[in-house]
């Protein structure tokens, strides 16, 4: 199955997964996709992600993350922002903190992948592919 958005796949699949209450979910591999789940494990969203080339073709498992108290998703929301019709592109000056620096942008760069903190601290801007909070 070809996916216009693979990037805006992941997220959707995260997103339904948390509502379905999975522990776990697959997608297919690309390097934006690792990088991008890279940042989420970095930043606490998730528990683990790890690359399977045990099929045909290469699958990221990803481990999710719940609160232990409550039993609540880490990721209370999670939205694609930069789509492929329509980028949105952001200076270092022009990045605000999200939900009051609770939340997290992540951003594509000539750094790589990174948060919005990092890309302010780095003093570069980027694409920004999606928020979460």
């Amino acid at each position: 199955m070809y996916v216009n958005d693979p990037v805006g796949d992941l997220l959707t699949r995260i997103r339904n997964a948390h509502m379905a209450k999975h522990s776990s979910l697959s997608v297919s591999a690309s390097k934006m996709k690792e990088r991008v789940l890279s940042v989420l494990l970095d930043e606490g969203f998730i528990a683990s992600y790890e690359l399977d080339k045990s099929n045909k073709f290469d699958e990221i498992k990803v481990e999710l993350k719940y609160n232990s108290k409550t039993g609540d998703p880490v990721i209370s929301e999670i939205k694609r922002i930069s789509k492929p019709g329509r980028k949105m592109y952001v200076s270092a000056a022009e990045l605000q903190p999200f939900k009051n620096g609770f939340g997290v942008y992540v951003l594509t760069t000539s750094k790589g992948v990174i948060t919005d903190r990092k890309a302010k601290e780095l003093n570069v801007g980027g694409e920004l592919i999606c928020s979460i909070w």
